[in-house]
């Protein structure tokens, strides 16, 4: 339907205004206004965050999960933990424990179908250790580009730019991976395989019995133990000198149901890569052979098929990431996710105030010396908002009505009715 604006606007080009002038500005200014959004991720399963990295706490509203999912503030205290500050000699030195509080959404430890609130407190607050940074802008951060946008913005902490936004996103992803586990045995895991110039060899980590044990053994999250200890040195050595370094995070999805995606503008890997480069510091997506498919032909890089023992149809190598056309044909998903060096570091930079003077800025307060370390947690979380946003849709499309078992899979691979009281 025409907007009213469109229609009086095109009344008023064949007859002349009929409104006061006043009016008529007052409608272009509408015109002209600009509606913030970005905090809100999903279509069926809707997750949006609030909250500042120096305010009272911040939160998220999980709208649209299914009603009778056993869940408490312990399920997602075990991820938030993860993630939590100041947990290590390589994260920053913030402390907070990041005690979460359920308000609404779940009754006698099940939840009721309606929008599910969660806050976390912020504790830890160092507010005066930004107080430069009201002038001066750091390179490479947020503070200037919403500036641009805003012309207002939170300085301390840098506001909703902050890492600390995501404790949000794990929370709520923390729903998804039960969701997902629980209805179709999906699992999620993710470790780092990049700091600075030390990188995994691929051949040293076996995606199909990779465990979070193993992935949690060493504060580098890395399962590779020779390599772990590589990556908390360069972390180490950045840190000796207020500097800070990139990374890279794979995650992995097993058992992931398939069907799941659709094509065109919605594949799945356009909604993966959307969801890990809304990930703060967040710089490179890939998924399957990613660029390094471009060195191969296609005789090479393709997946055969081939019929496993169980008569499903299988493909012999999964450069396809466990996704084709955009969408899941049944094997591990696997993707990389590159972070740049944290911007917020304690070394002596040029800059700009927000009067456009030239000046220096050393930033003295708590610094991250390489983000892909904490970020892990919070890759799986976005993973699992992705897929369970897709789950839900594909049921409620593909599945209302009795499936083609000549060529589809129920994607219910546990007996739910025996899991939920």
């Amino acid at each position: 339907m025409a907007s009213s604006y469109s229609i009086m606007a095109f009344v008023s080009s064949l007859v002349g205004s009929p409104f006061p002038s006043s009016v008529s500005r007052q409608m272009h200014h509408n015109k002209l206004k600009i509606r913030s959004v970005g905090s809100t991720y999903g279509t069926n399963f809707r997750v949006t965050t609030f909250g500042e990295s120096h305010g009272g706490g911040v939160g998220c509203v999980i709208d649209g999960c299914p009603p009778r999912l056993p869940l408490s503030e312990a399920d997602m205290q075990i991820e938030l933990d993860r993630r939590r500050p100041g947990q290590s000699r390589i994260t920053t030195l913030r402390k907070e424990t990041d005690t979460c509080t359920i308000y609404s959404g779940v009754s006698e430890g099940l939840t009721t179908g309606t929008p599910i609130m969660v806050k976390v407190p912020n504790t830890n607050h160092q507010g005066d250790v930004y107080n430069e940074l009201s002038i001066a802008y750091r390179p490479s951060h947020a503070d200037a580009t919403y500036d641009f946008k805003y012309g207002v913005r939170s300085v301390q902490g840098g506001g909703r730019s902050s890492g600390r936004e995501t404790v949000a996103r794990v929370a709520a992803g923390a729903v998804a991976k039960k969701i997902l586990k629980l209805f179709s045995g999906t699992e999620i895991l993710a470790y780092v395989s990049q700091a600075h110039k030390i990188v995994l060899p691929q051949d040293l980590v076996d995606h199909e019995t990779l465990t979070l044990d193993q992935i949690e053994s060493n504060i580098a999250r890395c399962p590779n133990p020779e390599y772990a200890e590589k990556i908390i040195a360069a972390i180490e050595a950045a840190r000796a000198q207020d500097d800070s370094v990139g990374g890279v995070v794979t995650c992995i999805a097993r058992n992931v149901p398939r069907g799941l995606g659709t094509p065109v503008f919605d594949k799945l890997e356009a909604e993966l890569a959307k969801a890990a480069l809304s990930l703060p510091a967040s710089k490179g997506f890939e998924i399957g052979s990613g660029f390094s498919g471009t060195f191969l032909t296609g005789s090479e890089h393709n997946d055969e098929f081939f019929r496993d023992e169980h008569g499903r149809i299988r493909t012999r190598t999964n450069r396809s990431g466990g996704i084709q056309g955009g969408i899941t044909n049944g094997e591990v998903i696997s993707m990389r996710i590159a972070f740049k060096p944290t911007p917020t570091i304690g070394r002596k930079q040029s800059t700009v105030t927000r009067d456009k003077q030239e000046t220096e800025l050393t930033f003295r307060g708590r610094q991250e010396p390489c983000v892909a370390v904490r970020a892990v947690p919070v890759v799986e979380s976005m993973v699992a908002l992705v897929l369970v946003d897709q789950l839900m849709s594909q049921f409620s499309q593909n599945e209302l009505f009795p499936i083609n078992s000549d060529l589809q899979e129920s994607i219910a691979k546990h007996e739910l009715a025996s899991l939920l009281v």
